[in-house]
């Protein structure tokens, strides 16, 4: 079966001969230009549990699983030059929508993401525009985790940008002059916000912020980066010891962001945004995110919680904003640092103890972990992990753990056969692989 494991060209790959017939299948309508290659990966969370959207820190790579896609611009002036279909060779299913401002949402489908990124593209960037016939196969576990749908964005705008010259346009240069902002922005066409000058239009419907857009497009290979947020700011990078890589377990517990899972998803986000609130009812500031008023003061930490533990009257109970805000303050300028010290000196043991403290903080406060993911991080620290926690939005998706790279496909049988006995429901649509922090989203 095809993969679209970080390739240096697709070219004579069985990935590229399968998206060239796809493709093929699709030109009646296309244009006559060669088609263009993009390969944008998947990543893994290492730290940063709902921390990006409040203006928290998050610890990124990037996997070796990801999307790979030929597009082919259509030409202008010809009929259906604005029409753009994307054909998920995989699935075998196709979208096919106009490059258009007042495009409709088709919430529920995976659809519903590049229809998103087209309908922003075409209200931020406006005429004129040309669609693209875009093929593409993704080996990036669905609904776990580990970015499938931020991806598919990502390399929906990559191919519609490539095929009309965005970063040409003067509105692009001003608002997204690097790859920093490109990712901030990215985030924004996904949560529906405002970028600077360039107005939001209906997102996805999730609350999320622009973490997933920046390990997909800022990743260094064999590296963790550390970003904060609103706005996106690279901090650091740090190197990975050579004999340690990560291993994946994906529950097979779908982490759909639809319907009530999607409710559940966004009350995490909420409760942070009504912190924000009352702290600004309380002291008329006006920070722009839990992060910024946590920075605002030397005491600023004792001051939020003071206000809060006061707060009546808001949508959520003093406590649970308490309890949230100590999560996104302890994991943001606590855990994160020190993690990326330990890692930095290679005290792997000390790195390992921060990171149990990020699993137990997202169990006890953010309450979005189920028994499969909590279950896989307690196995592989009982089977040898350096350290190991759940990352994504929770209510299901996916299990990282750090082990030493000679033993990395054994610990891949042991820790799928533990799960397999504890969790036979879940176990046959779970997914285990072993992957290096690898490459960024790349045009090949």
């Amino acid at each position: 079966m095809p993969d679209a494991r970080a390739p240096a060209t697709l070219r004579g790959t069985p990935t590229f001969d399968l998206l060239e017939r796809e493709l093929a299948a699709l030109g009646a309508h296309a244009g006559d230009a060669p088609p263009t290659a993009f390969w944008v990966p998947g990543r893994i969370e290492v730290l940063g549990k709902h921390t990006d959207y409040g203006g928290g820190r998050s610890l990124l790579c990037a996997v070796d699983r990801g999307i790979s896609a030929l597009v082919r611009p259509r030409t202008h002036g010809t009929p259906n030059a604005a029409r753009v279909r994307v054909r998920d060779a995989k699935l075998g299913a196709t979208a096919e929508f106009e490059l258009a401002a007042d495009l409709p949402p088709a919430p529920g489908t995976w659809s519903n993401y590049p229809i998103t990124v087209a309908r922003r593209i075409a209200a931020n960037f406006g005429a004129p525009l040309r669609g693209a016939d875009i093929v593409f196969w993704s080996d990036i576990p669905h609904a776990a985790g580990v970015s499938s749908s931020s991806a598919l964005v990502v390399m929906t705008f990559l191919a519609l940008g490539a095929a009309n010259g965005l970063d040409d346009r003067p509105a692009y240069r001003e608002a997204i002059p690097t790859t920093d902002d490109l990712a901030g922005y990215l985030g924004a066409v996904e949560n529906g916000l405002d970028f600077g000058p360039l107005s939001g239009s209906a997102g996805v419907g999730t609350f999320g912020g622009s973490e997933d857009h920046t390990a997909i497009l800022a990743a260094r290979p064999n590296a963790l980066v550390q970003y904060r947020f609103c706005p996106v700011t690279f901090e650091r990078a740090i190197a990975l010891p050579p004999h340690v890589t990560f291993v994946v377990a994906a529950t097979g517990v779908h982490a759909e962001k639809t319907g009530a899972m999607l409710h559940r998803y966004n009350d995490v986000s909420r409760r942070l945004t009504a912190a924000l609130e009352c702290w600004r009812a309380a002291t008329g500031r006006t920070d722009a995110s839990m992060g910024a008023a946590l920075a605002s003061s030397p005491d600023a930490r004792a001051r939020v919680l003071a206000a809060l533990g006061n707060a009546r009257g808001a949508a959520y109970a003093p406590e649970s904003l308490v309890e949230r805000v100590e999560q996104f303050d302890t994991e943001t300028n606590d855990i994160i640092p020190a993690a990326a010290d330990a890692l930095s000196r290679g005290d792997l043991p000390a790195f390992g103890a921060e990171v149990a403290r990020s699993q137990l903080g997202a169990e006890r406060a953010l309450h979005n972990q189920i028994p499969e993911s909590v279950g896989l991080v307690r196995r592989a620290l009982a089977i040898g992990a350096i350290a190991a926690s759940a990352f994504g939005a929770g209510f299901g998706g996916s299990v990282w753990a750090m082990v030493e790279r000679a033993q990395s496909e054994e610990f891949v049988r042991r820790w799928a056969r533990d799960y397999r006995a504890a969790f036979p429901d879940a176990a046959p649509r779970a997914e285990f692989f072993v992957t290096p922090a690898g490459p960024p989203a790349s045009r090949l």
